[in-house]
């Protein structure tokens, strides 16, 4: 029965992604607006939610290093291991090996996660520990590469990486998790209206975000037929052995279990993030692959997201 609740609670992310693919499929609603949507949701709904949550969270509760550290852990080992099986498809640049690097590892957090978890736990509050570190670790390194291998960008090496250490920190939802981190170590009160206009703004944080996934998948379209075998073990890399990964690096090296164990495991089993796209159209390498992988991934995420919702309420 509790596995049947979870599932049912996945209802309604499946009407706002699905809604999308069709509206976009039928021309209703332009398959290009979904960046509008997209921003909307990155740039201000999602930073609205992460504030108001964090600022009202206890941080105590919240930042279990033990989880963290099982779930950076298994991060690194996944890291090292994506890496070796990319140079074994050939891969030697080194953008190219961070990129593929960034598919196996690196999960959809605000797009895909975070409305994931409200509808699942009514809380999105365990995505931003791992969020922030995501966002200030592994993709600070990725970016990190990215800038240093550009046969463009001019400048020191020293400049370079300062110009994409800022650029990775001064993201709004990285501001937003920061800033409601400060104020709540601070105790600094915020009015109840403040509070109230975060919270109407970041509650329309869920359904936009999926509903702008949902037009960029349908206006893109599938190709089965299409997907390569690097493309095949990537998906399988990210959406089956890295929640996997973390599921034995938690439990077994890190004691970790109950609520946090499934919240690690879900969030893990999260598709390859949008960004991805993003990084590969900036930097132009692989941005044809990336596409794919990001679509991909998500439709192979969704199909196995009830196994995992099962899981996980067997679990508790």
């Amino acid at each position: 029965m509790e596995a049947l609740d979870a599932l049912e609670k996945l209802a309604p992310v499946v009407l706002a992604f699905g809604c999308g693919v069709v509206l976009a499929k039928r021309k209703v609603v332009p398959a290009e607006s979904s960046k509008v949507f997209a921003d909307y949701a990155f740039l201000f709904a999602v930073p609205c939610f992460l504030f108001g949550n964090i600022y009202r969270s206890d941080l105590g509760a919240l930042f279990d290093w033990r989880a963290i550290a099982g779930y950076a852990t298994a991060a690194g080992i996944a890291v090292v291991l994506a890496g070796a099986l990319s140079r074994a498809f050939g891969v030697r640049d080194a953008r190219g090996l961070a990129l593929r690097i960034m598919a196996a590892v690196q999960v959809n957090t605000a797009y895909f996660a975070v409305p994931v978890f409200i509808m699942l736990f009514g809380n999105a509050a365990p995505i931003f520990p791992v969020l922030l570190f995501q966002v200030c670790v592994l993709s600070l390194v990725i970016i990190s590469i990215m800038e240093l291998g550009r046969p463009d960008r001019g400048g020191t090496r020293r400049t370079r990486l300062t110009a994409a250490v800022t650029a990775s920190l001064m993201t709004p939802v990285v501001i937003a998790c920061n800033a409601g981190i400060a104020l709540n170590l601070l105790s600094i009160p915020l009015p109840q209206v403040a509070l109230d206009s975060f919270a109407f703004v970041g509650d329309s944080a869920s359904p936009v975000a999926l509903f702008a996934l949902g037009l960029h998948m349908g206006g893109m379209g599938l190709t089965v037929r299409g997907t390569t075998v690097e493309e095949l073990w990537i998906i399988a890399f990210k959406c089956v052995a890295f929640p996997l990964m973390t599921l034995i690096v938690a439990r077994h090296g890190f004691g970790v279990e109950g609520d946090w164990l499934r919240y690690l495991v879900l969030l893990a089993a999260m598709p390859a993030p949008q960004n991805l796209f993003i990084f590969a159209q900036r930097y132009d390498v692989g941005v044809d692959m990336s596409a794919a992988l990001v679509i991909k991934s998500s439709v192979v995420a969704l199909l196995l997201l009830p196994l995992w919702v099962q899981w996980a309420a067997h679990s508790a």
